[in-house]
């Protein structure tokens, strides 16, 4: 595990399994029907039982899902995290159509959600660097950037990130050490 300071906040970088996590809200990485899926999405699902699909039933049927670039809250079930945020990625078709401001704001509004509601701790995955094809490296740069700016605003204490593989950790961990230096 890596742990950074940004000011009087945290950034951890993990590589585990984020339905372990014990924080505040861990954010799942969804799809817009909100309906459970594959990968982090499915385990999360799984891990913290029919409560978080009986609430996204509830939110898909007042607005119709969740947009790539937004985020919704609901339960965590049986979980450890108190809510779980749920945040639709881009998917990758090259990067010349709006991905980067879409991965940002997932990244921004995960945890503008987290700040409104009390969450002082966060958990992320890598979003949508999985089934959607991200490239992990420019999804580390967009993931790290919006998540040090939001820091710098908002009243949240730690920010993680959980990440499936040693690998993913190197990616994210080279690029923290590049943008650490940036900003010496």
């Amino acid at each position: 595990m890596e742990e950074y300071a940004v000011g009087a906040r945290r950034l951890t970088l993990a590589v585990g399994n984020i339905t372990h996590e014990r924080v505040d809200a861990i954010v799942n990485a969804a799809n817009s029907g909100l309906m459970g899926g594959g990968g982090v999405d499915g385990a999360i699902h799984a891990a913290g039982g029919p409560a978080i699909l009986e609430e996204c039933r509830k939110i898909r049927a007042e607005r119709g899902g969740c947009p790539a670039g937004q985020a919704v809250i609901t339960t965590a079930g049986e979980l450890w995290a108190k809510k779980v945020i749920h945040t639709v990625g881009p998917v990758w078709r090259g990067g010349a159509h709006g991905e980067a401001e879409t991965l940002a704001s997932c990244y921004r509004q995960s945890l503008k959600l987290a700040a409104a509601n009390g969450l002082r701790t966060v958990a992320f995955p890598s979003i949508s660097t999985g089934a959607y094809g991200y490239p992990i490296e420019k999804a580390a740069a967009t993931a790290l950037r919006t998540t040090i700016s939001v820091l710098k605003e908002m009243d949240i204490d730690e920010v993680r990130f959980v990440l499936f593989s040693e690998r993913d950790l190197d990616a994210y961990s080279r690029t923290l050490d590049v943008i650490a230096k940036e900003s010496a």
